[in-house]
């Protein structure tokens, strides 16, 4: 599943590529991607207009357009490609976009989970998807204190916490076994016998994890690459995420797998303790 780093690096591949478009026409074939509005409403509302500017909050792509933003969740496995006018259309694109110029942009998912919404600019977070969201890392209001205040009273393992896209956005799977290794965390530690450096760990250490995922790319798992077919590399830089049975480059310990809340989690037991 791409997560805040492969999005973000499908956004910046898009924003150089339909920047200042204007939408001609749209085709969709398979309608369950759009959830909030009928089809013939999608494509009223987006006809005519540009993409001024493509956001990112979160797992989600936000096209602005004029009064209105296009919120796009990737799933499981949904791409865009920008592709020429006369382009074959492959099996698995269930919308396409045709621009002004001639190109076109389409939206690829395998497993057809991918989701998109149309909302009021007015309304992007108050009436939309992200209304139930918690902060990102990046974000001054994302402090330790702010993060403890949010899970201090819970008994829950902290891996399960940090998965909760409503108390802290943009941490999947991969990115947490990696900040908890950083943080030296143990992933079923219950939230509330965390220390108050721990929490500073874990907000610094995300902010780290992150931005050398956005660096590199975002990190390739099974068949997710991100648009045009670019190819995240910080899968080669994981300190214990799908490195079970290998040694841990800092003890030389077995790194180990288990399952926190259903979750594949990998850890190593002398980092994290």
């Amino acid at each position: 599943m791409p997560e805040l780093p492969e999005v973000e690096t499908v956004r910046r591949t898009l924003e150089h590529f339909v920047t200042g478009k204007v939408i001609r026409d749209i085709d969709v074939y398979y309608e369950k991607i759009i959830r909030n509005v009928s089809i013939d409403e999608f494509k009223r509302t987006l006809i005519g207009k540009s993409i001024n500017e493509i956001s990112r909050y979160g797992k989600y792509l936000i096209f602005h357009l004029d009064d209105v933003r296009l919120i796009s969740h990737l799933r499981m496995e949904g791409k865009y490609f920008i592709k020429e006018l006369d382009a074959k259309k492959e099996k698995h694109e269930h919308i396409i976009f045709y621009f002004s110029d001639g190109s076109t942009m389409r939206y690829n998912d395998v497993r057809k989970f991918g989701t998109m919404d149309i909302v009021l600019k007015d309304e992007l977070y108050t009436n939309s998807p992200l209304k139930k969201l918690g902060l990102e890392p990046f974000e001054e209001e994302m402090t330790a204190s702010h993060l403890k205040s949010l899970i201090k009273h819970k008994s829950v393992a902290i891996k399960t916490a940090l998965l909760d896209q409503s108390i802290i956005v943009g941490l999947g799977n991969i990115y947490v076994d990696e900040v908890l290794f950083l943080s030296k965390l143990h992933p079923t530690t219950p939230c509330n016998k965390l220390k108050n450096r721990d929490f500073d760990n874990l907000i610094e250490n995300s902010v780290i994890v992150l931005n050398k995922a956005i660096k590199l790319g975002g990190t390739t798992i099974r068949s997710y690459t991100s648009s045009l077919g670019i190819t995240g590399r910080f899968q080669n830089e994981l300190n214990v995420h799908m490195r079970k049975d290998e040694d841990c480059e800092v003890c030389q310990t077995t790194i180990v797998k288990t399952k926190v809340n259903g979750r594949g989690t990998y850890f190593c037991p002398t980092c994290q303790k």
